[in-house]
This record gives structure tokens, sequence and C-alpha cells, in this order.
């Protein structure tokens, strides 16, 4: 029991995996420029065009927030507090590379601009290895010795059921988005395409899993990275609507279920700092 508590047998995050999460994050961070930013030019800045401007910011936000994800977790001491990342990364990853093959018609591999082509055939390279490279890591990182430091703050019944409810709709609703986008995209409050419906598709399973994860780890420290990157998602989306309020059908039931979802998103998200912060000094006391 001592030495499963002592902070030298916790396993660490193995620097392979270190290296693979900030360099995940740097390509998110990446594509997410000229999705959020320049939402006109995706024709030339990016590897598809997308007509919707909303649709592009939603992309863009969605890969910032998957940046913070990242970029935190790569920089934890432990495996235990960075793992959260890493399966949801590896099925956003793996299911938008189906989503590339399956439109691969629409990517820009034979556009006049030398830019533009050499942009997407790297879109390409990245999400054709990233899986593979990420599973493998993950399978030395299990290999490491050690145990998981002990839950510290664990997260209230409220917030596990709402997080469960988030991911399971997420996880559901993202899985349909892929299987039959046309049949799904009137569930969504914005005019949608196959290609982006599925892109968006890939995205809602990976928030599903990452929340779900959060659930299984049970632990505010633990499950941090999802809860600040869950805020930063949710307030780049809001941003994306007040750019483009013109997109949406705002008496749409699905759009005010979508306005629910962010401010879940939000509360929950604060909500978790907000308890961890005031239970971490008794907690701290109490040792």
């Amino acid at each position: 029991m001592a030495r499963s508590s002592s902070p030298a047998s916790f396993q660490p995050l193995t620097q392979g995996m270190r290296r693979m999460l900030f360099t995940a994050s740097f390509l998110v961070f990446t594509v997410g420029i000229p999705l959020f930013l320049l939402t006109s030019r995706t024709d030339f800045f990016f590897a598809w065009t997308i007509q919707s401007q909303l649709t592009a910011a939603f992309l863009g936000g969605a890969y910032w927030a998957s940046f913070v994800l990242e970029f935190m977790a790569a920089r934890e001491r432990y495996w235990s507090h960075a793992r959260c990342a890493v399966p949801a990364v590896v099925a956003f990853t793996a299911l938008t590379l189906i989503v590339t093959l399956l439109h691969i018609d629409k990517f820009h591999f034979n556009v006049p601009s030398l830019f533009t082509r050499v942009g997407t055939w790297v879109w390409l390279a990245v999400y054709a290895s990233v899986p593979i490279i990420m599973g493998l890591l993950t399978v030395f990182q299990l290999r490491v010795p050690g145990s998981s430091p002990p839950r510290q703050y664990p997260l209230p019944q409220w917030m596990r059921v709402i997080l469960m409810i988030n991911a399971t709709v997420l996880i559901l609703l993202g899985i349909a988005f892929l299987i039959a986008p046309t049949a799904v995209m009137p569930l969504w409050p914005w005019a949608l395409t196959a290609l982006t419906a599925r892109a968006i598709g890939a995205w809602l399973v990976g928030l599903g899993i990452a929340a779900a994860h959060e659930v299984w780890e049970n632990d505010f420290l633990r499950g941090r990275p999802v809860m600040v990157s869950s805020v930063v998602f949710s307030l780049l989306q809001i941003i994306a609507l007040v750019r483009y309020p013109n997109e949406p059908d705002w008496g749409h039931p699905a759009m005010w279920i979508y306005l629910l979802f962010l401010a879940n998103f939000l509360v929950v998200g604060i909500g978790g700092w907000r308890m961890r912060r005031q239970t971490q000094q008794p907690a701290v006391s109490a040792h």
C-alpha cells in the first residue's frame, strides 16, 4: 500500500506520448486558423471547400478546443492525468480519415494552387498516420510500470449524470451523422452537406468519448484537460453563432437543444473547475 501511494511508483507519461500530444496540439491549432479566422477562404486555405461559414467556424472551434485538450494533457506528469485525451483523439482522427476517403473527390488534391494541394496532401498524411502512431504509443505507454495516483477529487453525482447523458447523445448522434448523413441532417440547426455532416459527426463522437472518459476517471485532476477544453469549445461555438447569426434556423427546436448543450458544457466545465478549487484546500489540509 505504501508503495502504491508513493509518487515514485506512479506511472509517468512517456516522452514519446508527450511529444505526440504536443505535436498533435500544434497540428490542430494550425488547422483551426483557416477554419475559425478565414471562414470565407477555405477554397484556398483548407483541404476542402466549406460553403457554410458557420460550419467552418464550428469545425475551427472544435480544433482549437482540441488544442487545449492535447496541450494540457501533454504537460501532465502522470499518464493517469493525461490519458483522457488519447482515446478521443485516436477515435476522431481514425473517423476523419474514413470521412476523407469517402469524400476524396471533394478534396483539393488537383486544384491549381500548389499551396492548397500541398496542404491537402499533408491533411491526408496526418490523418493516416496519427491514429496508428498514437495507438502504438499507447501500447508502449501501458507497458510502463507504475500505478495511478489515488483519486483525490471525485466528481459529484449530478456532474457524472450530466456527463454520461452528454456522452451518450453525442456518440449516438455522431454515429448517425457518419452512417446516414442525409437522413440526419434535418436534425441539425443549420444546413450541412454530406461531407460536413460526417466531419461534424467525427467531432461529436470524439467529444462524447472524452465526456465518457471523464466519467470513468471520476476525478477533477484527471479530467481537467477535458473540462477546460469543453469550456473553450462552448465559448468558441457561441462566438461563431454571434459572427454568423443568419445561418442557423432559430425557430428549429434543434437550435435550442444545441444552445442547451453549449450551456451544459459551460456549466460542467466551469462548475468542475470551481468545485475542484473549493475542495482542494480542505483535502490538502486533511493530509
